[in-house]
């Protein structure tokens, strides 16, 4: 099975999203198309957005209580083992690369545009999220 890790930002767009591709990562997620792989670090940012007062004026706390749940119970939450180090222009994106590389993911999902640039770090392929359901379908089809 595919292993995914979903950028903050992606998961942050996917809670809010009710169409196009940031719903439909979170649809497939629901539909176990891909194997979720996070770590300590994307979850403890994910809950400190989702905690700002933009986002509690958008969805009210039990449904965000409930996507954190969600997210908790479908990803395998990985111990981050490898060091990065300066490869991304922020300390918490290393930590997102990091996360990767340690779950020995596929893809690194992201709308970061200074990780996207990258094209890949080591093994993991950093991708759109239009291009990860693009090849999640090619995955399907073959």
């Amino acid at each position: 099975m595919t292993q995914v890790v979903l950028d903050t930002n992606v998961l942050v767009s996917g809670f809010l999203a009710t169409r196009g591709p940031l719903s439909d990562i979170v649809t497939a997620l629901l539909r176990n198309e891909f194997r979720l792989i996070t770590s300590h670090h994307i979850l403890i940012e994910l809950e400190r957005v989702l905690e700002r007062p933009f986002f509690l004026e958008q969805q009210p706390q039990e449904a965000i209580d409930r996507y954190l749940t969600l997210i908790r119970r479908r990803a395998e939450i990985m111990t981050i083992d490898v060091i990065v180090h300066g490869v991304a222009t922020q300390p918490a994106d290393d930590q997102v690369l990091a996360t990767a590389v340690s779950g020995r993911a596929d893809y690194l999902v992201t709308g970061d545009r200074q990780l996207l640039v990258l094209g890949a770090y080591q093994q993991v392929k950093i991708v759109t999220p239009r291009e990860f359901l693009d090849l999640l379908s090619l995955a399907d089809d073959g």
